[in-house]
């Protein structure tokens, strides 16, 4: 009875022995996760400054409605629609990436980056516009303080985006249409995305907030 239980015993493990062991996860894998704790840390930093705004708009409303007033809607929602526009083509190319389809991921990739570039533009006109061409500054008031942090944050996240989509198209050339370029270029879009939501909270707290009084 002995002699046939160890004989099970050894069988069993010699058996899970032989078992195939589970596929490591891929340093792209890993790069998908390194991006979500970014932006979920990131995110907590940017709600303490939405948080600060409003707060600080709460006590000085009349002064935060009276600067919100020079700010052009138009600009914002013209760099509303150029992100989201963006943003829906990085999600083709991911599409493409999982598909295998390289030169199609290259392809939504260069538009993402040309349509992209027009937030670019659009920004820095209004950046020359204020400071520039009206003299404000973030030390004209408190909301214009909160204006070019949160702007100049967001653009600052916005330029190292516009580098991803760069680095991306140059990868999806040279490397072949695998799961390691598909999660790369899952990783680089989840932070463009990122950039993207950022804007659609900050373009209606500065630029509608304001508008609606």
């Amino acid at each position: 009875m002995t002699e046939t239980t160890l004989s099970s015993v050894s069988s069993i493990r010699d058996a899970m022995s032989r078992r195939t062991p589970a596929p490591a996860a891929s340093p792209a894998d890993h790069r998908v996760s390194g991006v979500l704790v970014f932006m979920l840390a990131d995110m907590i930093v940017f709600t303490m400054i939405f948080a600060g705004f409003m707060i600080e708009r709460m006590g000085q409303l009349e002064l935060f409605n009276r600067s919100a007033a020079t700010l052009d809607v138009r600009l914002g929602v013209l760099n509303t629609l150029i992100l989201i526009a963006s943003g829906f083509l990085v999600v083709l190319a991911v599409h493409a990436a999982h598909a295998g389809r390289r030169a199609a991921t290259r392809r939504w990739l260069l538009l993402s980056f040309i349509v992209g570039a027009g937030f670019g533009v659009t920004k820095m006109t209004e950046y020359n516009e204020k400071i520039f061409g009206h003299g404000i500054t973030m030390h004209t008031n408190d909301f214009y303080m909160f204006y070019f942090t949160l702007t100049g944050a967001h653009f600052f996240h916005f330029i190292a985006g516009m580098i991803i989509l760069a680095a991306l198209w140059f990868k999806a050339g040279r490397d072949p249409a695998d799961h390691r370029l598909y999660k790369t270029i899952e990783a680089g879009a989840l932070y463009w995305h990122m950039v993207d939501l950022l804007w659609i909270f900050i373009f209606p707290m500065l630029y509608l907030l304001g508008a609606s009084q």
